[in-house]
């Protein structure tokens, strides 16, 4: 667990999981992602599905496994209005390295829409090489694919 100014970052629960899907815009804005929230993922993958705990609720969380390979995968990563440009992300992202690590991970996989530029740089930001691949979620779904080799050292990058 990281205690980062009154903000806990640890294992999400299934409460929490039904917290982010209740307070949903304050995450996502007008996109409409609870497709993409995935209990089963909380349910199975404890250690790397992670949220940042606040006296005032959930301000960020991290969904994600570890693939059989060796690559720790983010599927999902958000903060609340109220916690974006605060280096919550970052510290997000540094809690699911290291614990994608602890289960064997060498590098960190994620992927987003090649319409989300704020996604793009902020992977860009932490070090990912960003390739568009073309057709990635289907015919004609190019996607941007972000790839990085682990220890992820949010200050060194």
């Amino acid at each position: 667990m990281i205690d980062l100014m009154g903000i806990d970052i640890a294992p999400a629960e299934v409460a929490d999981f039904h917290q982010v899907l209740t307070d949903h815009p304050r995450y996502w804005g007008e996109r409409d992602l609870r497709s993409l929230h995935l209990l089963a993922l909380v349910q199975e993958f404890a250690s790397t599905c992670l949220v940042a705990r606040a006296e005032d609720g959930i301000r960020g969380y991290v969904f994600g496994f570890v693939t059989p390979g060796g690559t720790g995968y983010v599927h999902l990563i958000a903060t609340r209005d109220d916690a974006r440009g605060t280096g919550l992300g970052r510290r997000l992202y540094a809690a699911f390295a290291d614990a994608a690590e602890r289960q064997g991970a060498r590098r960190l996989k994620a992927i987003t829409s090649i319409q989300n530029t704020g996604s793009i740089a902020f992977h860009r930001s932490l070090g990912f090489d960003a390739q568009t691949v073309d057709d990635y979620n289907g015919p004609g779904r190019a996607m941007a694919v972000f790839h990085r080799a682990l220890p992820l050292d949010i200050d060194g990058r």
